[in-house]
């Protein structure tokens, strides 16, 4: 995937990772970049073509395929986090996580799948995270829909091949963000994961970890769950 003379979308774009994949895509040469937010007012960054899209409404999704036809790289980056409970949460917040990063993603990846496929291929960035493979009090419902999200784009990957769109995922712990504000613990610059998920594409990389965090988790994957969940298991009894 060529970044410069790209046409690029990023949804979210106003702000946090989403404004910085719009910063980064317009220094490596981006011909144009949509910022497709739920209020286009918010998008304050010269040069950037603002668009309407909330991803949990067909209806918008649907109307911000036809405004914006001419895309080659698709950026799914919007998303929520509502910090609740499995158990005693509210479900309705619960089942809107997954809307957002499950449905709403995919109903993106679905609407564009067209475009791409007209306009030669191109590519469709999915930002997941850590979260992706495991869970911790605080973010479950968060991890939850992340998981469906990162097992989606390993889906759409094999769909998509055939009409030669890469599809890649990124994966990070946290990045400093509005998102994060509450986070005490390490964070990357935002910039940082823009940078390797860009610089990924050009490689042709199907998966990007940003930082350490997400390298250290995908690496116990295949061993036993008590080795990571133990000491938070043993301390709640």
């Amino acid at each position: 995937m060529e970044i410069e003379g790209s046409v690029a979308l990023v949804t979210g774009g106003n702000r946090g990772i989403g404004r910085t994949f719009v910063e980064e895509l317009q220094r490596r040469g981006a011909v144009k970049v949509y910022a497709a937010v739920r209020r286009p007012d918010a998008v304050d960054m010269p040069g950037v073509t603002a668009l309407p899209l909330d991803i949990t409404r067909p209806e918008s999704v649907a109307a911000a395929a036809e405004a914006a036809p001419d895309v080659t790289l698709l950026v799914n980056n919007a998303g929520i986090s509502s910090s609740t409970s499995l158990l005693t949460g509210d479900l309705a917040t619960i089942r809107l996580e997954m809307e957002t990063h499950y449905f709403g993603t995919l109903s993106v990846v679905r609407a564009f799948a067209p475009v791409l496929a007209r306009t030669g291929g191109g590519a469709i960035v999915n930002v997941l995270s850590a979260l992706s493979w495991f869970a911790v009090e605080g973010a479950n419902p968060y991890a939850a829909a992340k998981a469906a999200e990162w097992s989606m784009t390993n889906g759409v990957r094999l769909e998509l091949a055939r009409q030669g769109t890469l599809v890649q995922g990124v994966h990070l712990g946290a990045a400093d963000t509005d998102m994060t504000a509450g986070y005490d613990g390490d964070k990357i610059d935002p910039r940082d994961v823009a940078r390797a998920s860009l610089d990924g594409l050009e490689r042709g990389d199907v998966e990007v970890l940003a930082d350490d965090w997400s390298r250290m988790i995908k690496g116990t994957l295949a061993r036993d769950p008590m080795e990571f969940y133990g000491p938070v298991l043993s301390g709640s009894r």
